[in-house]
Parts: structure tokens; sequence; C-alpha cells
């Protein structure tokens, strides 16, 4: 029995928790029921000395595991030290870098924003100013609490006077700055101010809208301009602002605080001139769309006018094209037919200015209201043009002067022989010919001169061919001595002068039959005239006979060389020059010839 007693003490021993009760006491009390109570209290006495050797060494093991625990907790509180002192320097390390970047980032950011952005620019000056502002706020009110006390010390003393001294310096910065202190970007954010869009009411017109739309555009890519650095500066000083937020909270230092104060305001004042920036930007833009549009369809309406006025115009030339080509065809008189081109051409310009008048003169009414008024003031100031007109067509009507005529006009003491070459609205062309004129007085020819047509009512014009007039008189004259054979001398130059005007007499005589339908011509008389008058020196003969206008000098040539020949084979005719006779009262001695060694004097004659 005890042995089975003990055999399950030792399997209790075996199974048993180191929190055994009186529980297991009881049972096995139980268990050996009615046994020897003596033997029973020794079993259990021995049991729970077991029990509590056992239990002390549950004890020890458990003092060593929680000494073990206790280290192994320990090892691992210092593990997690050294942990968090790592992720400590860690963070602080990535903090460091952190900063340094950013402070990286806002230099880029400043670099950027001072680097030829003009709204920064222009804020820069009002910014300094505001700055300088609450300096001098701030120094005043150091000045005023030092005055405020009583016994300062000579170190206050010296503050005090330093702060004086600062404060004018800051006086005057602020007085250089006084035109910044107000809105900065006043003039920036303005609305650009257009001039009056061009009416168009002619093709050159058309040019100007479309110079006026240049215009337009380049103010619109400025305004874009303008507005692309206005927003980039708005997003830089954005990120500007995130970085002194993240400076301020990451260092505390107070100038980060103070410069992100700084950024804020200026952030306001450059979002609000965007702001205002968008919305007359907006505005301007539409404006020019409407200008755009009305400038296009303005031109696309004259384009439509020119195009239609241009094929009238030219409808109306070649119609005039198609007479000139029938007149030039039909017409042989080539002075009429001259002066109906001249007509043409003249009727050509009249309908094509009234056309134009009228197509791009918006009120005609208008005009000849302002002509009326001005018409005094434009007939003093274009006296002379009003005047050469009337005397283009005075010429044209009364057929006074012809393109080809042979005229002679003076000018100034100066004469002019030449060819009408052309007569045009306001003025007569004349080829100057080389003439006695040009031999006598001149000395030159060739010349285009170019006479105004209201000569024709203040100078007298000679013309030499006018109504198919052809021929003009001229004279050929010579000087005889007094004890020459007069008579002789006219025959000869009647006869010459008559041998070589023969058909230019016979023409002349036509021509005169034709103009007295027109002038009361009574001298018609056409033969050769001789004429004898007294000279200081002899006899002058003049021979006058009928030439042709415009080769005057050739048929005086061949008559001169013919006269001068036939004279010079006569005896009893000399011709005469200027001379003058001496006498002398008391008849002078003989000189004689001055000999080698002698002086000349009075009596020996001249060498």
């Amino acid at each position: 029995m005890k042995i089975f007693i003990l055999f399950l003490f030792s399997l209790q021993i075996l199974q048993a928790e180191s929190n055994f009760t009186q529980e297991v006491n009881a049972a096995l009390m139980d268990l050996v029921g009615v046994e020897n109570k003596e033997k029973s209290e020794e079993s259990i006495s021995l049991i729970e000395q077991v029990l509590e050797k056992k239990k002390h060494e549950e004890e020890l093991e458990k003092k060593r595991e929680l000494e073990a625990l206790e280290q192994k907790k320990l090892e691992e509180a210092k593990k997690r030290e050294k942990e968090i002192e790592n992720v400590k320097l860690e963070k602080k390390r990535q903090l460091k870098l952190r900063i340094e970047e950013l402070i990286e980032t806002k230099k880029e950011i400043d670099t950027e924003l001072n680097k030829d952005n003009l709204w920064v620019n222009q804020y820069t000056p009002y910014e300094t100013y505001q700055s300088f502002s609450m300096k001098l706020k701030t120094i005043l009110d150091e000045i005023k609490s030092y005055k405020e006390e009583n016994g300062l010390t000579e170190v206050e003393n010296l503050e005090l006077k330093r702060l004086k001294e600062e404060y004018q310096v800051v006086s005057r910065k602020i007085t250089q700055l006084n035109e910044y202190k107000s809105d900065p970007f006043i003039q920036l954010i303005e609305p650009v101010k257009l001039q009056p869009e061009p009416l168009i009411t002619n093709p050159l017109d058309i040019i100007t809208a479309m110079s006026y739309q240049k215009h337009l555009k380049t103010v619109k890519e400025e305004n874009s301009r303008k507005y692309t650095s206005l927003n980039t500066a708005v997003i830089k000083i954005r990120q500007k602002q995130t970085i002194l937020q993240e400076l301020s909270v990451f260092t505390h230092d107070k100038t980060y605080v103070e410069e992100l104060e700084r950024t804020n305001n200026k952030l306001k004042d450059f979002e609000f001139a965007l702001e205002v920036f968008e919305t007359s930007i907006d505005t301007f833009n539409q404006k020019v769309t409407q200008v755009n549009l009305n400038l296009d369809k303005g031109i696309e309406e004259e384009i439509k006018k020119s195009i239609v006025t241009g094929i009238i115009i030219l409808i109306l030339l070649l119609i005039f094209l198609l007479v000139k080509y029938l007149v030039r065809k039909y017409m042989s008189d080539n002075d009429l037919f001259y002066g109906i081109n001249k007509v043409v051409n003249f009727m050509f310009i009249l309908m094509v200015f009234i056309i134009l008048l009228f197509t791009y003169l918006e009120n005609v009414e208008n005009l000849m209201t302002i002509l009326s008024f001005a018409s005094a003031g434009i007939a003093i100031a274009l006296k002379d043009w009003f005047m050469s007109l009337l005397g283009w067509f005075v010429i044209l009507v009364s057929g006074s002067i012809h393109v080809g005529d042979r005229v002679k006009f003076v000018k100034d003491g100066v004469e002019y022989v030449g060819d009408i070459v052309d007569i045009s609205v306001l003025r007569m062309t004349l080829h100057e010919d080389v003439t006695l004129t040009t031999i006598m007085l001149n000395k030159r020819s060739g010349r285009i001169v170019f006479i105004p047509n209201n000569y024709i009512f203040t100078d007298m014009i000679a013309n030499y061919s006018h109504s198919g007039l052809k021929t003009v008189w001229d004279g050929a004259e010579f000087i005889i001595t007094f004890d020459s054979n007069i008579a002789k001398a006219q025959a000869i130059a009647k006869e010459v002068t008559r041998k070589y005007s023969k058909g230019y007499t016979d023409m002349t005589r036509k021509q005169l039959n034709r103009l007295r339908s027109k002038y009361s011509v009574r001298n018609t008389g056409v033969e050769p005239r001789i004429f004898t008058i007294f000279e200081p020196y002899g006899m002058r003969v003049s021979a006058w006979y009928l030439t042709n206008s415009y080769a005057t000098l050739t048929l005086r040539t061949t008559i001169s060389v013919e006269i001068m020949t036939r004279i010079q084979e006569e005896d009893d005719i000399e011709l005469a020059l200027p001379s003058q006779s001496i006498y002398y009262k008391n008849k002078p001695k003989p000189r004689i010839e001055l000999l080698d060694g002698q002086e000349p004097n009075e009596n020996h004659k001249p060498v």
C-alpha cells in the first residue's frame, strides 16, 4: 500500500505544476482512506517536504528565468534606445539636408524672380520703400521710448544718438523712393488705350487698316508676355512661401518668419495684380477681336469696290483707246489729230477722276460746301494754276498755238525761239532751235523750255507759223560806200533774193489767200523788197525776202554769200566799213632814222 502511495506521489510530482494547492493533499488523503493516520501524516509530511523543495526549486528557476527575462528586456531596451537614437540622428541628418535643400531652392527662386522679371523689378522699389517705412517706424518708437525715460546712462545716450543718425539716413532713403510709395503695378495693369479704329474708304486705307491690325497684334503679344511673366512670378512666390513655412517650422529662425510675412504680403499684391490684369486682358482681347472683325469686313468690302471700280476704268480705257485708234486711222490732218488726241486724253482723265470722286468720297455735298467756302482762298493760292488751266482751254479752242508751231517768247529779257512739241493742261513745251537769236544773243540752243499756259494772258508770244503759214520775212543787209554804184547794188540784191526765194514766194501767196477768210490782211505783197538807208559811214542796202520759218539761217547764208560774190566782181561798188578821217592843220616834219649810239627823241622814226 505504501509502495502504491509512493508511486502515486511520484506520479503526481512528475505531473505536478509549480502552483500545487491543498486540494492535492486532500485528494491524496482521500486516496489513502483509512490508513494509519500517523503513517499518513508522515507520508504527507514527506510529500510536503518534497513539494516544498520542489517549490523552492521552482521559485529559484522562476527567479533565474525572471532575471534572464529582465536581462533580455534590458538589452532590448538598450537596443531600442540605440535604434531610437539612430533614428533621431537620421532624422536630424535628413532635416539638415532638407533645410539645406530648401535654402538652395529658395536661392534659385530668388535668382529666377530677380532675373528679367518686369513685375518683380517694378515691385522691388515699392518693397524697399515699405521696408524702410517699417524700419523708420521702429526707430521712432525706440527714440520715443528713450526720451520718455529719465536719467539716461551714457550708453543709452550713445544709443539714442545712433538711433537719431540712423533715422536721418533712413529718411533720406525714403525721400528718394517717394515715387514708389503707391501701387507699384498701376502702370502695368492699366488698360491699353487704343487709337480710334481707322475707317476704310479707299484702297490706301487698306494699308492703314492692316498696319493697325499689326499694331493690335503686337500689343496683344506684349500683354500675353506680361501676363506670362506675372503668372510665373506668382507661382515662384507661392513656392517661396511654402519653403519659408517649412524653414520657419524646422529652424525656428526669426529671420525666416519675418521673410515669410513679407512674402505673404508680396503674394497678396501679386495675386491681386494678376486678377486685375486677367480682367484687363480679357476685356482688351474681346475689343481687339471685335475691331479685327470690323476691319476684315471693311477690307473685304473695299477690295470688292476697288475691283468693280478698276473694271469700270479698264472698260473706259478700252473705249478711249478704240476712239483714239479710229481717229488716227481716219484723220489725215496731223494738227487736228493731235488736238483731238489731247481732248480724248483729258476727257478720259476727267471721267476717271469723277468715277474715283463719287466712288471714294462719302459725302459729295460736304465737299461742295467746303469748296464753296474755300473757293476764294483756293483762287488766290492757286491763281497761276487756274490761269494755266484756263490758258490751255483758250489755246485749245482758239487755235492760236498748235504743236509744231515755231514761236518766240521773252522772259526777263531773254528771248527763246523754237518749236512747240507739246501742249499739256498746265504748260507748253518748246524745243529751242538754232536761230539768229541764238547766234546773236543766247549763244546756246537745244534746250527744252517749259512755258506756263497763263503766259498767253500776260506776255507777248510770237508765232512764226500760225494758221498754216510756213514762211516769214527775213533780210540780208550790207553797207556800201557813198561813192559806190547804189542802183547796181540794189539790182544785185533784188536779183539774188528773187532767185532763191521764188518757191517760198509762191507758197506764201497761196497761204495768204486762205488767211484772208479768217483775218483782214491788207498787205499781201510777197515779192522781195529792197531798201536803202543812210548810215554815218555809207549806204545800208537791206534786202527782204520770204523764207522757210524753220530754216531762215540756211537761206540767209546762201543769199549773203551770193550777194558778196557779186559785189566783189563789180569795180564800182565797195563795201563800207566803220572808219574815221583825220585832218591836220599844220603838216608835221618828217622824222629821221635812229643811228647807232644816238638817244631817241621826237624827231626819230618809231622803231
